[in-house]
């Protein structure tokens, strides 16, 4: 029997063992995320870009941020996208394994804060499932879910520009997911705010 449990354990790849263990008590600290990817179809699209920023004590923290390219060679051939600006892209990058392994291991038991954040979350559990691993555990707000209770609006998608301009957050270049992350970073605390979230 002992020995039935310790061959499970040994299914999941080491780094995944660390990041379950680190559920056993809450984090104060958020990361916001945004992803680029080849499409909207978590079963059939793939991550190209991670960008990242953790938000702890309602705090931006700009040396805590984590941004990854991934060229997803065969998938952006198949649908016909260049993998142009990846190449040429500042952007650390890596092989999709290693990058999904370096964020987990950036991510802990934060929460993460993102703009239809659950669709996020489907594309790296497809990810993670490629790797023998089993779902994200974090906690996820969603900043377009958290304006529409804050204002009582149930039939209105927005869009993350659009929220930028209902707060009056000046427009970044948005050259990388990061641009997107510190948005949404700026977003929630603003929220979080007027939601009275502790």
């Amino acid at each position: 029997m002992l020995d039935w449990l310790k061959n499970i354990s040994k299914e999941h790849p080491e780094f995944w063992k660390n990041y379950t263990s680190k559920f056993e008590k809450k984090s104060n600290r958020y990361v916001s995320l945004s992803l680029e990817t080849t499409g909207l179809n978590p079963n059939k699209d793939v991550i190209l870009s991670f960008g990242a920023i953790a938000v702890v004590n309602d705090t931006i923290l700009i040396g805590d941020t984590f941004e990854i390219a991934i060229p997803q060679y065969k998938y952006l051939h198949d649908n016909g996208i260049t993998n142009d600006f990846l190449l040429e892209s500042a952007q650390p990058k890596l092989a999709e394994p290693a990058a999904i392994e370096a964020f987990i291991n950036y991510l802990g038991n934060a929460t993460l804060v993102g703009h239809r954040i659950h669709f996020d979350v489907e594309m790296i559990n497809e990810a993670l499932e490629k790797l023998a691993c089993g779902r994200l555990k974090n906690e996820a707000l969603d900043i377009e879910i958290m304006y529409k209770k804050l204002h009582d609006i149930g039939d209105k998608n927005f869009s993350l520009d659009e929220l930028a301009n209902l707060f009056k957050i000046p427009k970044t270049e948005r050259i990388s997911t990061t641009d997107d992350a510190f948005t949404i970073a700026l977003l929630f605390l603003k929220l979080k705010s007027r939601l009275k979230l502790q």
